[in-house]
């Protein structure tokens, strides 16, 4: 099992690496080239690098995830491709996709892109909170205590 993120403008890269650390599980954060780094990183933090074109993190995400694995992304359409695959997907706020709650999204997702097309104003997404934070942590630490939960039970 791996955690894998969607790391372009991703605010809680820290959190995980962190988290994964005292689990002991692999982080794999896939981004485009623009946000290359020379920072160091724990050798279980890896980098995949992608190029800027729309998309491209999120094609080389559904290439690389796994059965098992742990996505984090805010984008419903990438949640939507990797669910199937049997991997558990978590917003930065800490909510869990599924297969029942993103088909809801993305239509939603869509309405607001045709009430933009035809010129009118939609609400963004709103701001990332300490209580959205909190929640991902706990949940992310929920996710991987399951994990190794199942683990020992078997």
């Amino acid at each position: 099992m791996r955690i894998m993120i969607d790391g372009d403008g991703s605010p809680v890269k820290e959190d995980v690496i962190e988290i994964a650390g005292l689990y002991q599980v692999e982080v794999m954060i896939v981004t485009s080239v623009a946000h290359y780094t020379h920072k160091e990183y724990p050798a279980y933090v890896h980098f995949v690098y992608v190029d800027q074109g729309a998309d491209s993190a999120d094609y080389r995400i559904v290439g690389l995830i796994r059965k098992g694995d742990i996505l984090i992304t805010q984008d419903y359409g990438l949640a939507s491709l990797v669910l199937p695959k049997r991997v558990r997907v978590f917003h930065q706020t800490g909510k869990e996709f599924s297969a029942t709650t993103i088909d809801s999204l993305l239509e939603q997702r869509y309405q607001s892109g045709r009430l933009r097309k035809a010129g009118l104003r939609t609400r963004g997404p709103k701001p990332f909170t300490t209580q959205d934070h909190q929640n991902f942590r706990q949940a992310l630490i929920q996710a991987l205590e399951q994990v190794k939960l199942s683990s020992n039970n078997e």
